[in-house]
């Protein structure tokens, strides 16, 4: 079945079985690994993505569901690493392992686009479900302030 949908700003057509995730067909069939395989269940926040600007599971969306809606990968933040919360994780040493931090990228992204100046109770609110084996929450908390302050010109 062929599905079209936006992803990363240019119009995408596959021809996949219409229940496949979304995750495998972004990775496997589109090249675009940056979305991340965790857990399969939707409870790690591995593999987030956007949907119409709202973050999704997409190891749990069927392809099918995401006919003619915009989709947004971690690639699709910026070609060189120049958006707010990408610079932010940077200055702010958040990666260690790395596994999970497109996930948490996107998550961060979600929440500024709601919360221009979100305390602490918003992040970890909208981090909730985001897991980081190497436990830099803490930084994923102090990046996202930082983000912020980029995205207002600070």
């Amino acid at each position: 079945m062929a599905v079209t949908f936006t992803l990363n700003g240019k119009a995408t057509t596959v021809n996949v079985d219409p229940q496949m995730p979304l995750l495998w067909v972004l990775r496997d069939t589109l090249n675009m690994t940056g979305t991340k395989f965790g857990c399969g269940m939707a409870l790690c926040g591995a593999c987030t993505v956007h949907i119409d600007g709202e973050t999704a599971r997409s190891c749990i969306t069927p392809v099918s569901s995401v006919e003619g809606k915009k989709i947004t990968t971690i690639e699709g933040l910026s070609a060189d690493g120049s958006h707010p919360v990408q610079k932010a994780w940077i200055e702010e040493d958040v990666p260690q392992c790395g596994y999970c931090q497109s996930g948490q990228i996107m998550s961060a992204v979600a929440l500024l686009a709601k919360k221009s100046r979100p305390t602490d109770a918003d992040i970890d609110d909208a981090m909730n479900g985001n897991l980081c084996r190497c436990g830099t929450y803490q930084r994923i908390r102090k990046a996202i302030h930082r983000a912020a302050s980029l995205q207002a010109g600070g």
